[in-house]
């Protein structure tokens, strides 16, 4: 498994199993009900507390999915006369979260700038009335490419032209900053950041997803958010998996630099093999074949020799950029790696992309 976004192992980890069978003992195997009807225990409360201090904010707030999050935090903050700007390759869910804001408001609410482009971001953002409200909304780590976000220009821009600043850090949080705190604090700028996003579904072996703020602007959104007000809450079993799960991240930082070094040992390996691979310093590692067909051969035969990574073609990423997405874990040994490099030496050796 070479294709897979649980980036610490922590889904199989014995512990992280163990919490979950016992929160169902406990609790039932779910809540029945919306976080404002009978749906909020305990440990919903505990989980909230916890990532609030984990990711340096005074509230955090739980929603069910991912998806759910990032719309049902966009939604509620823009209001008429205000905009969200967004990167062109932000997450599916934050372009939904952007276009219903667009849809509730009409007119040009919405405004989009080139990928990571802050040039770009700083033309399109001058434009716009100084005193109007905007929210800037961007990936920490792009989930395709594994680009991290310049986030001490976009930091530097916001501020200047009076703008607030919503972080996605799905794929960031567990993988960098200290202690797997998340992109801002690999840059040193958490308290720059106005509202930090995760997503329990990568590094924290879970389902489900938190937004984390100022506790004004959470209850704001508690109150105001039809994503949450009408949304069945988190299981019991899936919120003690993240319980559990944050409790290791923290205790057992060895994994996040396990996990970078497996991440480096594969792309060096295969830039060492003459495939084109994106830098990076993510667990992410895309390998650019720049063809639809050739890209699902070249999938097909790594499966049919027991290695799975992900194809990803257009739309998901430009015509000529079509790749292999690979993503690894903590749990990844030096014999798991040395699979992955030997099948890609075989496939790309016969679909003729390697000498």
């Amino acid at each position: 498994m070479a294709g897979s976004n649980n980036y610490l192992g922590l889904t199989t980890d014995p512990r992280v199993k163990e919490a979950a069978i016992e929160a169902i003992k406990k609790y039932g195997t779910g809540c029945s009900g919306s976080r404002y009807l009978n749906g909020t225990l305990d440990i919903h409360v505990k989980l909230e507390e916890q990532l609030a201090e984990f990711v340096g904010k005074e509230a955090a707030l739980l929603f069910s999915t991912g998806f759910q999050t990032n719309q049902g935090a966009i939604v509620p903050l823009i209001g008429k006369d205000e905009y969200v700007i967004s990167d062109k390759d932000n997450h599916a869910s934050i372009v939904q979260g952007t276009l219903i804001s667009k849809g509730l408001w009409g007119g040009d609410v919405l405004v989009r700038y080139r990928h990571n482009d802050m040039k770009h971001l700083e033309e399109v953002i001058s434009k716009l009335p100084l005193e109007a409200g905007k929210l800037i909304v961007t990936d920490g780590v792009f989930s395709m490419s594994g680009n991290i976000v310049n986030l001490p220009e976009l930091v530097r821009i916001a501020r200047t032209y009076n703008a607030r600043i919503m972080l996605d850090d799905a794929h960031g949080l567990g993988v960098l900053g200290k202690g797997g705190r998340g992109t801002a604090n690999h840059f040193g700028l958490d308290d720059q950041v106005d509202i930090i996003m995760g997503t329990f579904s990568k590094s924290f072996a879970s389902l489900g997803g938190f937004i984390a703020g100022e506790k004004p602007v959470i209850d704001y959104i508690k109150h105001h958010s039809p994503a949450l007000i009408f949304s069945a809450s988190m299981t019991p079993a899936q919120v003690a998996s993240v319980l559990k799960a944050l409790e290791i991240i923290k205790s057992e930082p060895e994994r996040i630099e396990r996990l970078h070094y497996n991440a480096n040992k594969v792309r060096q390996g295969l830039k060492n093999l003459g495939f084109n691979v994106l830098d990076g310093q993510t667990p992410i590692v895309p390998v650019v074949i720049g063809d639809d067909l050739l890209t699902f051969k070249f999938w097909r035969r790594l499966f049919d020799n027991g290695v799975f990574v992900n194809a990803v073609i257009s739309p998901a990423v430009p015509q000529g950029m079509q790749l292999l997405r690979l993503s690894f874990m903590a749990t990844h040994e030096d014999k798991h790696l040395d699979v992955v490099l030997e099948k890609f030496e075989k496939v790309g050796k016969e679909l003729g992309l390697i000498d």
